[in-house]
This record gives structure tokens, C-alpha cells and sequence, in this order.
């Protein structure tokens, strides 16, 4: 793969400590963003006078934004430096959180969510290369996967402590929040990350051009398709928790916090294996996925049994690190737009997880066929990283071994 231009001159280990916290404060300030409209979902509806369905509408222009903004805002700043495109981005993302905290009805708000979402992709695909240009070759997953850390810390504190707030105040505070953090984001990375003169610069159409190539579309299948899986049974695990396990309702709070200690096991975890096995990560846990994906309907019937199956499902999330740093070596000279449209390929199996799970229910297979819907979902995708891996190897040079 082509070398990731540096964007500090060798930053200290102490240096790339703070550059890597900044980066993952900003992932933190998204991931709490992303999941706050869920679980304030009533009050939002409440508050806005609007109906449950309609808040669900607000979720979805969200994940339209981060999807058709990741690929957009990439190429449109493929020419910029990535620090300032980081300082931009974040101060995009304030201002569509404020706006959404403002929005004084449901069609403002729509629009606020869609523009909140925009800056999402292209932020975690920007931050995630500077974090992997700071840092030795040797440690490029786990600097990744550090950045996507403060999403899994938002899932275990950011979305309890924002719906906590929603409660006691209004829904409004959520966002505000959220803001703040973004503001405090821009700060940090400005003061943390030295601006690099001898930054490699690219052009939108050489981006393009390099975007085209079969591996790097084979790597945003995986994770559009592979990835599915995960969020097919995260969606329906609050009815499957009441209906199947028989759980109270009230627990729920505690199932989300599961899920987010598995998604931390995993972040970590996953960044240590990517380093030990590169692209071949992607596969061994793809494989993994499988297992626990067939295991979870089974799991469904006992409530202490789905302690461990909750924290597997979150494990997962370890897949991220791995397609990321694989489109690092793949995207040659279109590392800004790949490493953006991964995020676009995660919400776009965050779609279709969901809506393949809610026919398999609709078809009155119960709630538990998530798991054997996700397990294909994951099949495929561990398929589709097979097509992946003997394309590479039949277009190798003699004598040279695959990652």
C-alpha cells in the first residue's frame, strides 16, 4: 500500500495520546447524537406534538444525511488538508445539533436531522486516517480503533446520561449537549493537531478515479451487507427481551449498557487483531459474527443467557476497524472518499439490517429470527471477503503473500 502521509512530524507517544482522545471526543459527541433520538423518542414526540412514527422519521433523514454527506463532503474536501477539513466538519456537526435543539416544529427538525447528519461519515473517515498517519504501521488498528472507541463510549454512557436529561428537563438538552461536545471537539484538535505543510494533497477526480477499483467496492459491500446483522438484532432487542425472554421493560436501559460494553470488548479487541492479522481480521470475525448471530435465537429464551449473547452482539462492531483499515490499503490516492464511504456503507446496512429483520417478524417467524437473518446477512459478507481475498491473491506478484 501506498505510505499515509504524515500530518505531524513524528508526534510524540504522549502527543498522539491527546491527538487520538480529540479525535475519539469527536466520535463521542456523534455517537450520543446518533442513538439520542431513540431514547428520547416520546419525548421528543411529545414535545413536538408529532407522533412516535414521525420521530422515527427524524432517525431515518439522519442516516439519509450521513449516507448521501460521507461520499459528498469527502470528495468536496479531497483537496483541503485533513486537519482543517476535521475542524470544519466538527464545527458543521455544532451547528446541525444546535439547530436541531432550536427546531421549533417537525419539519425544521427533519431538516436539522438530515443536516446534522451530513458531516457524520466524513468526520469518522478523516479522523480514523489521521489517527492511523500519527501513529507506527505496526499500530494502525488499534489508533483506529481508538477513534471509533468514543462511539462505543457513547452507546454505554452518552445515551443514558443525554436520555437522563431529556427526562428531568427537556429533549432539547440532548442536542445541546452535543453541541458543546462538538465545540469542545474543534477546540481540542485545533490545539492537539500541528498543522503539517508537507501534507501529501490530492484533487476530487484523482479521488475518484482511485475510488474506482473492485477491492475498495468489495470492502464497502462487506460492510453494508456483513455488517447488517448486528443491527438487525439490535433494533428488535428490546421486543425480543419483553416477548421472548420475558424481561421487564424497565431493564432495557441495562440491555443497551450490555451492548455497549460488548461494542468497547470489541473496539479494542478488534484494533489489536486487525494489527496481528490485517485484512484476514475481517474474516475471523465475520466468522465469529456467524456463531454468535446462530447462537442469539437460542440465547432469546433465557434472561441470564442473554447477558453474554447482548455483549457478543456488541462485539461485532469490531468489523469497523477492520473494513476501515483495509480501504486504507486499498483506495490508493482516494483515501478520504473511501475511508468517508465506509460510514455510508454502515448506515446503509443499519437500513437494511432492520427492514430485513421486520419481514422475517412480519412473516411470523418471532422476534428471535433476527439472529438467523443477521447470521445470513454476516454469511454473505464473509463470501463476499472470500471474492475479496483470491482477487488479491490472483492479481499478486509471484512469490508475494496476501494480507
Amino acid at each position: 500500500m501506498p505510505p499515509l502521509p504524515s500530518l505531524a512530524a513524528s508526534p510524540s507517544p504522549r502527543q498522539r495520546t491527546f491527538i487520538l482522545l480529540a479525535l475519539s471526543l469527536g466520535g463521542f459527541a456523534i455517537g450520543t447524537s446518533e442513538f439520542a433520538s431513540m431514547g428520547l423518542m416520546l419525548e421528543i414526540s411529545r414535545g413536538l406534538a408529532i407522533s412516535e412514527a414521525q420521530v422515527g422519521h427524524l432517525i431515518s433523514a439522519y442516516a439519509i444525511g450521513v449516507v448521501v454527506g460521507a461520499p459528498v463532503l469527502a470528495f468536496a474536501g479531497a483537496s483541503v488538508s485533513r486537519r482543517t477539513l476535521l475542524l470544519w466538519l466538527m464545527g458543521f456537526y455544532a451547528a446541525g445539533n444546535l439547530a436541531s435543539a432550536l427546531a421549533p416544529n417537525y419539519a425544521t427538525m427533519l431538516l436539522a436531522r438530515f443536516v446534522a447528519g451530513l458531516p457524520h461519515g466524513a468526520y469518522f473517515g478523516v479522523a480514523m486516517l489521521v489517527a492511523a498517519s500519527i501513529s507506527p504501521p505496526e499500530q494502525r488498528g488499534s489508533a483506529v480503533s481508538r477513534v471509533l472507541l468514543g462511539l462505543s463510549i457513547a452507546i454505554l454512557v452518552g445515551n443514558p446520561l443525554t436520555t437522563w436529561l431529556g427526562q428531568q428537563f427537556t429533549w432539547r438538552t440532548a442536542f445541546g449537549l452535543v453541541s458543546l461536545l462538538a465545540i469542545a471537539t474543534v477546540l481540542m484538535v485545533a490545539r492537539q493537531l500541528a498543522p503539517d505543510p508537507n501534507e501529501a494533497r490530492t484533487t476530487p477526480m484523482r479521488e475518484l478515479r482511485a475510488f474506482n477499483t473492485p477491492q475498495v467496492w468489495l470492502a464497502l459491500a462487506i460492510g453494508a451487507i456483513g455488517f447488517a446483522g448486528m443491527f438487525c438484532v439490535f433494533t428488535y432487542l428490546a421486543p425480543t427481551l419483553v416477548h421472548v425472554t420475558g424481561v421487564d421493560e424497565r431493564w432495557m436501559p441495562v440491555a443497551v449498557c450490555l451492548f455497549g460494553v460488548g461494542a468497547i470488548i470489541g473496539n479494542v479487541a478488534g484494533g489489536k487483531l486487525v494489527d496481528r492479522l490485517q485484512f484476514r481480521a475481517a474474516g475471523v470475525l465475520l466468522a465469529w459474527s456467524i456463531v454468535v448471530l446462530l447462537l442469539y435465537p437460542l440465547a432469546a429464551h433465557s434472561a441470564w443467557v442473554m447477558v453474554p449473547a447482548v455483549i457478543a452482539v456488541g462485539t461485532m462492531g469490531a468489523l469497523a476497524a477492520a473494513l476501515q483499515t483495509r480501504l486504507m490499503d486499498a483506495a490508493g490516492e482516494a483515501q478520504t472518499l473511501a475511508a468517508a464511504s465506509n460510514h455510508a456503507a454502515f448506515n446503509t446496512a443499519n437500513a437494511l439490517g432492520p427492514w430485513l429483520g421486520g419481514m422475517a417478524i412480519g412473516a411470523g417467524f418471532g422476534y428471535g429470527s433476527t439472529g438467523w437473518v443477521g447470521a445470513a446477512t454476516a454469511a454473505v459478507g464473509l463470501l463476499l471477503w472470500g471474492v475479496a481475498v483470491a482477487l488479491e491473491r490472483r492479481q499478486a506478484p509471484a512469490g508475494q503473500t496476501c494480507t
